[in-house]
């Protein structure tokens, strides 16, 4: 499916360039206008991400929970950004919030992460793999808001994580991501090739519907989608309906 994405920081919409915090272009749309839309349009699901949460975990944002919280019983939530701890995670569960996107956490703190799956159950976590595609051609792990390129391999942490019930992951090339530069298709195909059980969420460069029929050709699962939808290169109906016809 398509599942429009709404960055924050200081409580307004904002994409970033590859993920640069100095490189972002804000938005001056009425958020709940924009999802009331969305929704008016056939939304089922959407991906909100804590952009100060991820560059400052002690500097999470709130009123994110409040847009939860008007639209719980209509829409459901995948939530990311700065989640550190397990109150975080009852925290939004308790909200009503489907998915949990964890990225840093799982690299820093793999076995708290183990942990988190086998208690709470596999089907209310997204690992969040932010990867950067080295000269050879080899996807190291990003982390820290972006900030840190690990020597970790992405095929690597989810070998580590789905003997423990890992079953939804979301993948960003992060070169791509806010550019309109396209998806990394290479990137996807491989991913799923090597593992098929996987429901792989891709995100990072979806300028076009043609991006969006490309990415349902490789067999993934869903479609992350920001900047081309706020920048209404389509509409979220128009995305839809390419996806239901491939």
């Amino acid at each position: 499916m398509i599942i429009p994405s709404l960055d924050f920081i200081n409580g307004r919409i904002v994409r970033l360039y590859q993920g640069n915090y100095s490189n972002k272009t804000l938005y001056d749309i009425d958020i709940f206008k924009y999802i009331d839309q969305c929704i008016n349009e056939g939304l089922t699901h959407i991906h909100l991400v804590d952009l100060d949460g991820c560059n400052n975990p002690k500097n999470r944002q709130k009123h994110i929970l409040k847009i939860i919280s008007y639209y719980r019983n209509k829409i459901t939530f995948q939530v990311g950004g700065g989640i550190r701890f397990i109150r975080d995670v009852e925290d939004l569960l308790n909200m009503g919030v489907s998915k949990i996107v964890i990225g840093t956490i799982a690299i820093d703190k793999p076995d708290q992460f183990k942990k988190w799956l086998c208690k709470y159950g596999s089907d209310k976590f997204i690992l969040a793999t932010d990867v950067y595609i080295t000269d050879n051609n080899d996807s190291k792990l990003a982390i820290h808001g972006w900030k840190t390129i690990t020597d970790i391999n992405l095929e690597s942490i989810l070998d580590k994580f789905i003997p423990y019930g890992l079953k939804n992951i979301l993948c960003t090339d992060i070169s791509r991501d806010g550019t309109f530069l396209g998806p990394n298709v290479v990137l996807y195909k491989n991913l799923k090739k090597q593992f098929p059980n996987i429901m792989l969420q891709a995100s990072g460069g979806i300028n076009s519907l043609s991006d969006v029929c490309l990415l349902k050709k490789c067999n993934v699962d869903h479609v992350i989608v920001g900047r081309a939808l706020l920048e209404k290169n389509f509409t979220f109906s128009e995305a839809q309906q390419c996806w239901q016809k491939e």
